[in-house]
């Protein structure tokens, strides 16, 4: 939808600061700081960095009010389009901040403004097919020796997805062999596209590069029919939150699309993964974005169209969809599969953080921030880190490449004794 379609919301912002903050009472009685909701006006304390300062912002775009300037891009991309801001607001508004800000993204992006460091890493995805800025020829190197089928060649049942991150950061590979060889172990018909696996596209739809977007999307969707796969399975909350909402967004929706834990929460539950292994460590567990709030699913009437509901006026002065609006809100995102997975591993012990679920506060790495203001990245994973260090945490433990990448490039930064891990490495260290 073009950013005109959300110009109604944008004049319904009300400039309450709910998209600032948790909005949820009990954290009233904590520190201030374990309140803030969003990274960008957090670190910046700007209005216009937070969820209605680009509401604002985009409204006076769209009446010539503004010029395209570096200052709007700093604005428009010091953001980690986590989506804390969307769920907040909902709590009080029905407006869509989010899809708002993806449109003005776009908006930016037709008239060439953007981070320049951005260039080379969509040059990059055009050539090699990933964002990683790594050859295509290296991206099946974390399967070395695994004997998995190849989706290229052969047919399977389950389409494993592993991602730019996990497939070009050697130091994942570790996360990405063992998930694959879990399944495998467990019977189940699997098969990687190996160096001819390319990118999800999501990271590019949020960028504003809808186009680089559409074409990654139709790319594998088609791999995918081909293969003759009736699920994707991913350890990448990235590429979990494209297929099973981006790719929604467009009417596509022809796939079971499950990330690992989900899949590894039902082997567990069947017997054919045993947690026997005592692991005595207190850990606390983070929300990945992309695996939480972002990965609802968008209902539509056909493909292409969003689902849009007639508006009309009650009591003269409130707005409301006739019939009701399916809004996504963020709660019924992928929040029990990864706690019940570590509440059965013998001997840990798992404490929640101030800010989880839905409120959960970014690791930093989204929305191209970790490519272009790397040290903002940095500052959101140190707060991050604080707050698990705060509730007695030993670790932190997340199922996400990118946050599991930031939160290890913070810590050498930091004088603290905590450890970072995926939640797919406790589970192998439990089974051995």
């Amino acid at each position: 939808m073009p950013l005109e379609d959300y110009k109604e919301d944008m004049e319904r912002c009300v400039r309450c600061s709910h998209c600032k903050h948790v909005p949820y009472v009990p954290l009233a009685r904590v520190d201030r700081n374990l309140r803030d909701v969003c990274p960008s006006v957090a670190k910046f304390n700007w209005h216009s960095f937070s969820g209605g300062g680009k509401m604002i912002t985009a409204y006076a775009l769209l009446l010539n009010r503004i010029n395209y300037t570096p200052t709007l891009e700093k604005v428009v991309y010091q953001c980690q389009m986590c989506g804390a801001c969307d769920v907040a607001c909902k709590v009080q508004m029905d407006i869509e901040p989010f899809e708002t800000m993806l449109e003005l993204r776009a908006r930016l992006v037709e008239n060439g403004v953007f981070p320049a460091e951005l260039m080379p890493i969509m040059d990059w995805l055009k050539k090699e097919d990933n964002m990683m800025q790594k050859p295509k020829a290296e991206r099946g190197k974390w399967a070395a020796g695994l004997q998995l089928k190849d989706l290229s060649k052969e047919k399977a049942e389950v389409a494993f997805h592993v991602g730019c991150r996990f497939s070009f950061d050697s130091e994942l590979w570790q996360v990405a062999r063992t998930a694959a060889t879990l399944l495998t172990n467990a019977g189940v018909d699997v098969g990687i596209f190996g160096m001819d696996e390319t990118c999800c596209g999501g990271r590019a739809y949020e960028l504003g590069f809808q186009g680089e977007f559409i074409k990654y999307m139709d790319h594998n969707l088609e791999a995918w029919r081909n293969a003759g796969v009736k699920t994707i399975v991913t350890p990448c909350s990235d590429c979990y939150a494209t297929f099973k909402a981006w790719y929604s967004r467009y009417g596509h929706r022809e796939f079971q699309v499950l990330h690992i834990l989900e899949y590894l929460e039902r082997l567990i539950k069947e017997g054919k993964i045993k947690l026997k292994k005592n692991i005595p460590m207190v850990v606390t567990y983070h929300d990945p974005c992309h695996l939480g709030r972002l990965s609802e699913p968008y209902l539509y009437s056909s493909p292409g169209k969003p689902y849009i509901t007639p508006k009309k006026k009650v009591l003269g002065t409130m707005l409301i969809h006739d019939p009701p609006k399916p809004w996504r809100r963020g709660a019924n995102g992928i929040y029990d599969p990864p706690r019940n997975i570590l509440k059965s591993i013998p001997g840990l012990k798992l404490v929640e953080m101030y800010r989880i679920r839905e409120y959960a506060w970014c690791c930093g790495a989204g929305g191209g921030v970790k490519d272009t203001y790397p040290d903002f990245a940095i500052w959101a994973a140190k707060q991050r880190i604080k707050e698990a260090k705060a509730v007695g945490a030993e670790a932190v433990v997340t199922a996400c490449g990118w946050c599991e990448r930031n939160f290890k490039d913070a810590l050498e930064e930091m004088d603290e004794k905590i450890k970072i891990y995926d939640v797919v490495e406790l589970v192998k260290e439990a089974i051995e």
